[in-house]
């Protein structure tokens, strides 16, 4: 490359429509999925304050929201749920008229256009908020992965088009894989046990009763074993890999994008959305401008899809 003054790569800088034209990374709807609370009731709408504009919602408002992001262009959504009551073992997960569920059938037949993901854990679930079951306060990993694929199974016969189990269990992606072979699995491979999500644990009423969950998901300081678990979750049969929280691990998603080809999903969490909400309120900076920059950055790290509470807002901004 010829040296300046001959190079001046401020010419294709000069107007929006040149920089347009120069453009490497774009932000496209269909990359994007809005994650969903359901809860039960009717007629709710249960605003949280630490993620503006997000709600839990009962079915039927449910669907509303859903129809109203089909409106707007949106393809795909995340189900979470947060059910009437919870045991031990999470029993609530693979009910067959559990929360999920019955959004699920509902959504189906309301919103047939959405592509329909459910998170696949039990925190939400159970008594003590840990994503498996306990013994000897412990979480059993192996005896966990039985109720993580009937979850999932339970999710598929109502209607969901993929599964993305989320709890860092050892070989739930086979498990999963064995009982639904013909089904996407979006595994939450490099789910790091972050600070970063405590807005969503208010949203999903789902934080641990004790301690943390340090003992599963995984030490923010490691990247060559988010590559290891990548590479076990491809071998047991999933579909596409899930880096989770997306900004504070970008060059986490770039190296599972140089590693493998497959599908790379990242999560925008909970914490990351609130904070650039937060900093908008208080007047330190633009919020439309900063969410599309974080956007971006995730995207041009390498990710090919973004689950994010911005979907709805990206909607009307793209």
């Amino acid at each position: 490359m010829a040296a300046f003054p001959t190079t001046r790569l401020r010419r294709l800088r000069r107007s929006e429509a040149l920089r347009s034209l120069a453009r490497e990374t774009r932000l496209e709807l269909d990359r994007f999925v809005m994650p969903l609370f359901a809860c039960p009731g009717e007629g709710i709408v249960r605003p949280v304050a630490g993620l503006p504009g997000i709600a839990q919602r009962s079915v039927d408002e449910l669907v509303r929201e859903a129809e109203e992001l089909a409106r707007l262009g949106v393809r795909s959504v995340l189900l979470f749920g947060i059910p009437e009551g919870k045991d031990e073992e999470g029993s609530g997960a693979w009910d067959e008229d559990g929360i999920v569920q019955r959004a699920l059938r509902a959504l189906r037949a309301e919103a047939p256009g959405l592509t329909l993901i459910t998170d696949v854990c039990l925190c939400e679930y159970t008594s003590h908020g840990h994503c498996g079951v306990l013994r000897d306060g412990e979480v059993a990993n192996d005896e966990t992965l039985d109720l993580l694929a009937r979850t999932a199974a339970s999710h598929v016969e109502a209607g969901a088009d993929a599964v993305a189990p989320s709890d860092m269990m050892d070989g739930r992606v086979g498990a999963i894989r064995a009982a639904l072979p013909e089904t996407p699995v979006v595994s939450y491979a490099a789910k790091y046990a972050s600070a970063f999500y405590g807005p969503f644990r208010e949203v999903a009423e789902s934080a641990p009763a004790f301690g943390d969950r340090r003992g599963y998901q995984m030490d923010p300081a490691n990247v060559r074993e988010a590559l290891r678990e990548c590479a076990l979750d491809l071998d047991e049969g999933a579909d596409a890999l899930m880096v989770k929280p997306a900004l504070p691990c970008l060059d986490v998603i770039r190296a599972v994008r140089e590693r493998f080809d497959c599908p790379v999903w990242a999560y925008n969490v909970s914490g990351e959305y609130a904070m650039v909400k937060a900093a908008a309120a208080a007047g330190h900076l633009e919020e439309r401008a900063a969410a599309l920059e974080s956007l971006t950055a995730i995207r041009r790290a390498g990710a090919d899809v973004v689950v994010s509470y911005w979907t709805k807002e990206l909607a009307g901004w793209l």
